[in-house]
């Protein structure tokens, strides 16, 4: 590295090592982009962003049940298919990217159909043609929502969800592009940029779930969605600014197509036989790969029936006919499946915590002192703020104590940090059912189980346990998960990767849709009271609570088996060695060659010096 910088200090400029271009496709210097330089713009990005999200989305269940009048199951089944959505169309802004726009101009395109959006709700809950009036004080009459009305409000909500499907699979991997895997500082910087990336997604959100809700509560939602709405725009241009400093990746074509292709002549040859000798296997010219901005992997010898995709029989299609390196890229891709299944139930935690936990706040006393009652979508402040600081404490702290002992950078490795999360996300829900437990004892003693805007005179702290928990899982789990999908993936994947993190969350809040309604609707037969009803004064929603307790536990000892078995995509370091074993646990199986700019020479002896010198 001191070679790097002593040839940089006498004037000779040295490109990024990981293939990055500009924006019109040139080799950028190393030392002008990049880096925190460049990322200090993509994090605050996120800070406005996660805060125009979070306003929208925390005090979201309040909005639908107080002004558009929904019942408690209903309201919260639609903020969970809202929040589903939100975090399926990465999907769609992903094959974007990779394949047509590229994630910068993806990311711009979509940020406009995002602001628009925001821009329609903030209308509809501002104009009065586009609202239902305000239910008469004294009374518990509340006139309808009609469904121009309504359809106007969720075709915002929904516009607003196309909006982040281009923007959320693209912005958090522009921001790990900014760093340069062959170079050991840079490398050792992304690991802890995933740690910061969700630090400044949780204080967007703990501003949101603080300040903006309690604008929402006390003045109204018309000035509390046009604040979020200016965030969302002052972050975009703040993005923009940041422009000459970015790093890129090249496009390397449709990911899906290739993946396709693997399997398809591996199906169409599946009774040809596999040479024992990988090096008989088909493999394009390396060089072709390094003027293409990648690298090419070398042959591992796990799912070994798709080598038949790679076996020469005599025909150049490229739809009987794969190279290794595209072989290799789908078993990568395939190999995070089952890591991935594991990942739905937890992720039900954050649709948890906008409905439920906030409807149960609801129903409690929130007063601090004579004067001042939190609003109830503010409890998720204390979520936020547990997060905020769990990440905190892992990074300064934890990271240290845990490399003196296993001597991996991170600390422990991917799958143990999300572990530990998973293990919290069970407790969470095993202390929310007994808080409910608690509460409902509560409500009975006073006779105010018929009552369903009836307030208990039980404190709202006693659900900070829950709040507390919530975001210690997630500190845990949702880094460890983001970083996973995008360090995991095929390099020419990564934004894929992204899109498998976003799938997560997004059928997570389809499940809990599926959870609650099957819950409800089984608990409720043969005259038994449901454990979700719209009186939460007469639900059970601890029977429910526990439920999950129990669903997160058998997910937990699962996740705990196909981890075991999981085996790491090959480092930077160990990718410019001549070993080729394969090993359980930490070490990788991705090889990759030298940058065509440095290999050979003295260049390659350095590379090789600086890479090794990175203990993973």
């Amino acid at each position: 590295m001191a070679g790097y910088e002593h040839r940089e200090s006498q004037g000779l400029k040295l490109t990024a090592m990981d293939g990055s271009v500009d924006l019109k496709g040139r080799p950028v210097l190393r030392s002008k982009t990049g880096r925190w330089k460049a990322c200090s713009f993509i994090v605050v990005y996120e800070v406005f962003e996660r805060m125009a999200y979070y306003g929208i989305a925390s005090n979201l269940v309040i909005y639908l049940t107080t002004k558009l009048h929904e019942g408690t199951v209903a309201s919260s089944s639609n903020v969970s298919n809202w929040s589903g959505t939100v975090w399926i169309t990465p999907v769609i802004g992903a094959y974007i990217a990779d394949t047509h726009w590229g994630r910068y101009w993806t990311f711009i395109v979509f940020s406009f159909i995002y602001i628009l959006g925001m821009v329609i709700l903030t209308l509809a809950v501002a104009l009065p043609s586009l609202r239902p009036p305000e239910c008469q004080p004294g009374s518990n009459f509340c006139e309808k929502a009609s469904k121009f009305q309504v359809g106007i409000f969720y075709f915002a909500l929904y516009v607003l969800a196309v909006g982040t499907g281009g923007t959320k699979p693209n912005i958090s991997t522009i921001g790990a592009d900014q760093f340069d895997e062959f170079d050991a500082k840079e490398k050792l910087q992304k690991s802890s940029f995933f740690n910061w990336w969700i630090f400044s997604v949780f204080l967007g959100m703990l501003f949101a779930d603080s300040f903006l809700i309690y604008i929402q509560d006390r003045v109204g939602f018309t000035i509390g969605y046009a604040i979020p709405t200016v965030g969302l725009i002052i972050s975009i241009i703040l993005f923009l600014i940041g422009t000459p400093f970015y790093r890129h990746k090249v496009q390397n074509g449709n990911p899906f197509n290739r993946m396709t292709q693997v399997i398809v002549a591996a199906v169409r040859k599946w009774k040809v036989d596999v040479p024992s000798d990988p090096t008989k296997l088909y493999e394009v010219d390396p060089k072709e790969y390094v003027a293409k901005g990648r690298f090419p992997i070398s042959h591992t010898p796990v799912l070994r029936f798709l080598d038949k995709a790679a076996t020469k029989d005599g025909s150049t299609s490229p739809w009987n006919l794969c190279p290794v390196t595209q072989v290799e890229e789908t078993k990568t891709m395939l190999r995070l499946l089952p890591v991935w299944v594991f990942l739905l139930i937890p992720s039900t935690l954050i649709s948890h915590v906008s409905t439920l936990f906030i409807k149960q706040g609801t129903t409690l006393n929130r007063h601090m002192g004579s004067h001042f009652q939190i609003p109830a979508g503010s409890l998720t402040s204390f979520f936020a703020l547990s997060m905020l600081v769990s990440i905190l404490v892992y990074d300064t702290l934890l990271v240290r104590i845990f490399r003196r002992f296993t001597g991996n950078p991170r600390g422990i490795t991917i799958l143990q940090r999300m572990g530990i999360g998973l293990f919290f996300h069970m407790l969470c829900m095993a202390v929310a059912s007994i808080s409910d437990s608690k509460r409902i004892s509560v409500v009975k003693a006073h006779g105010l189980e018929g009552e369903a805007k009836a307030v208990s005179p039980l404190t709202v702290f006693i659900l900070l346990p829950q709040f507390l928990l919530g975001g210690i899982a997630e500190a845990f789990h949702e880094t460890a998960k983001l970083e996973f999908f995008y360090d995991q993936v095929p390099e020419s994947m990564q934004s894929i990767g992204t899109a498998l993190y976003a799938t997560t969350l997004g059928l997570g809040g389809f499940l809990t849709t599926l959870f609650l309604k099957a819950t409800t609707k089984i608990s409720g037969r043969k005259g038994h009271t449901s454990w979700v009803l719209n009186n939460l004064n007469a639900s059970r929603i601890y029977y429910y609570y526990a439920f999950m307790a129990i669903i997160s536990f058998i997910n937990f000892m699962f996740f705990l088996s196909v981890s075991r078995l999981y085996i790491y995509k090959r480092e930077t370091n160990e990718a410019f060695s001549n070993q080729s074993h394969v090993y359980r646990g930490t070490v990788t199986t991705e090889r990759h060659e030298l940058p065509a700019d440095i290999k050979g020479g003295a260049d390659e002896i350095e590379m090789k010096n600086v890479v090794n010198n990175v203990v993973v």
